[in-house]
């Protein structure tokens, strides 16, 4: 079952919080992620939510493709973070290690990615994801 929020549901990325005051708060627009893990947060509901304005927005320019399609099959099941480093509101730059399961065509997976973030003129963005 894909986790969607209604509009005082839980959010998506399982902070346990409700989706207005978690990430809906950035996906709308009305606030900036404060930390690198609020931002990768609010990327994997962004996700979820097949909101890909968002995820263009939220990433780097320097590392931005040319074209982003979301697969409305792919279903995004659970996001654990599996570790942060640096990322804070006073940092510069910070790496968000997480586990996302989904199921596709039938099939369960994980994605597993170590992601790096940069902080530029107070704004996370995502940069790219390093082995």
């Amino acid at each position: 079952m894909n986790a969607k929020p209604g509009p005082a549901g839980n959010c998506p990325c399982l902070s346990g919080e409700a989706y207005p005051e978690c990430c809906g708060r950035f996906l709308s627009g009305a606030a900036d992620a404060a930390t690198a893990e609020q931002l990768m947060r609010s990327r994997y509901t962004a996700f979820v939510l097949l909101n890909a304005e968002y995820l263009k927005k939220s990433w780097h320019p320097s590392t931005l493709p040319a074209d982003l399609e979301l697969d409305p099959g792919m279903e995004w099941r659970r996001l654990d973070i599996v570790s942060t480093h640096r990322g804070g509101p006073l940092d510069t730059e910070g790496v968000v290690e997480f586990k996302a399961f989904y199921r596709h065509d039938g099939e369960r997976g994980v994605h597993h990615e170590t992601s790096r973030f940069v902080r530029e003129n107070r704004r996370w963005y995502y940069l790219d994801a390093v082995a």
